[in-house]
């Protein structure tokens, strides 16, 4: 039985997908839930996995081709019938030990007589030899690489087939292509006769994070609002929990907060679409999670619903795993409200892009001590600045202050989610 390998929507707005790298070729035996490729969205890049175990085949989707979601780019057939198509193909023995060898598929070699051999095979072989065509899923692997270093590859804009690799039987690994990705120290001289670096490469990733920021503050209008709260209770609240919940972070307390009060304010849990206000079920809190490469958002999904343990071992996998150029297609779909923490950087306060299509995003400042008033009388209190983005569209000032102030209110004085 055949299983239709199709361009996902992983997120709302999305009509297409951009394959960026196979990481099976056609004839490849893949099990379910196997990374096969990566694609790229205006979110993130993230590796799709097989929907069923079998034989990679009838691949129609190459890498830097933009697909139309829900179309088919592959097909996953039973690893017996494959065989079986294998072996009714004309071949001669040799014939079929040197595609094996080299990673092709015999169904893609066409012969005037019919019947495969040995010289087919080269022949066929030599027209994949060119940087145009190498590793593209064309059935050959010419410069053997690892997965990460192909991805690394192509975000850096480096040529596998131009590398000498340090893996076993001359593999390019990732750290050889992170070495050939390092600039020239002196890429010129300035006018004092000093050395001028060359400028790093461009990651697809902060490529993608530069787009949809632009997109979003260019149709987006924006407006802050700012509030200052007290954050003596949350500190003693996270001290109190964190025997009992290892790695335990305000980001943590954060989303319980943020999840509680959009449950008790959803006119906040909406997006803008087609000149209307979009209600969203389910509270899914977006964290902005910076990597190496630029920013991705992945998701807590039904926040409102998770103890505070659950929401800690998410977030922490979650970060682990952004980290690790690991999320997955679920990871990152369906958030409805973003909490950007820039506190364990000693920043005050910011002020924070809205990720479309969320119609607000919190930006969260450090916890310092501030002089503040206490009973009519100057006091030392730990504080924070809380910035609410909001999309004008889809919020007015009114429903952001509202959320804004509930929120507050919950920060200063956590035991009211007992209540």
């Amino acid at each position: 039985m055949a299983t239709n390998v199709i361009m996902p929507a992983l997120e709302m707005a999305q009509e297409t997908g951009k394959v960026v790298r196979w990481l099976k070729s056609p004839g490849d035996s893949v099990r379910k839930g196997e990374p096969i490729l990566e694609i790229e969205t205006d979110k993130v890049t993230v590796e799709i996995e097989a929907p069923a175990s079998g034989v990679l085949r009838d691949v129609t989707a190459r890498e830097g081709d933009v697909v139309p979601v829900g179309q088919t780019i592959a097909v996953i057939g039973d690893a017996a019938g494959a065989a079986a198509a294998s072996a009714a193909i004309k071949a001669s023995p040799l014939a079929r030990k040197l595609a094996e060898q080299h990673g092709v598929d015999i169904a893609h070699i066409k012969t005037a007589t019919g019947r495969i051999e040995k010289a087919d095979v080269l022949a066929h072989v030599e027209t994949l030899k060119t940087p145009a065509t190498a590793g593209n899923g064309s059935g050959a692997r010419l410069t053997a690489a690892s997965p990460k270093a192909r991805r690394l590859a192509a975000e850096r804009g480096v040529d596998v087939t131009e590398l000498h690799g340090s893996g076993p039987a001359g593999a390019v690994l990732a750290a050889d292509v992170l070495e050939a990705a390092i600039p020239s120290p002196v890429a010129g001289r300035g006018r004092g006769g000093g050395t001028v670096e060359a400028a790093p490469a461009v990651s697809t990733i902060w490529r993608i994070m530069a787009d949809r920021m632009t997109q979003s503050w260019t149709t987006a209008p924006h407006f802050y609002l700012v509030r200052e709260v007290n954050a003596s209770r949350l500190m003693s609240w996270r001290e109190k929990a964190k025997p009992k919940i290892a790695g335990l972070t305000y980001t943590d307390l954060l989303v319980k907060l943020v999840a509680a009060t959009i449950a008790q304010n959803p006119r906040v849990n909406v997006s803008w679409k087609d000149g209307a206000i979009v209600q969203h079920p389910d509270i899914n809190i977006g964290l902005a999670v910076a990597i190496d490469d630029g920013l991705v958002v992945p998701v807590i999904h039904k926040a409102d619903t998770l103890s505070l343990a659950e929401i800690a071992a998410k977030r922490a996998d979650l970060s682990t795993r952004a980290q690790s150029g690991k999320l997955r297609p679920t990871d990152i779909q369906g958030g409805t409200f973003t909490i950007s923490n820039l506190g364990m950087y000693g920043v005050d306060a910011f002020n924070a892009i809205v990720n479309p299509p969320q119609a607000a995003i919190l930006a969260v400042g450090r916890i310092a001590d501030r002089v503040v008033p206490v009973n009519g009388q100057p006091a030392v209190q730990p504080t924070m600045v809380l910035t609410l983005s909001c999309d004008h569209r889809a919020i007015d000032g009114a429903r952001g202050a509202q959320i804004l102030g509930a929120l507050a209110d919950l920060i200063e004085e956590p035991l009211t989610l007992l209540v």
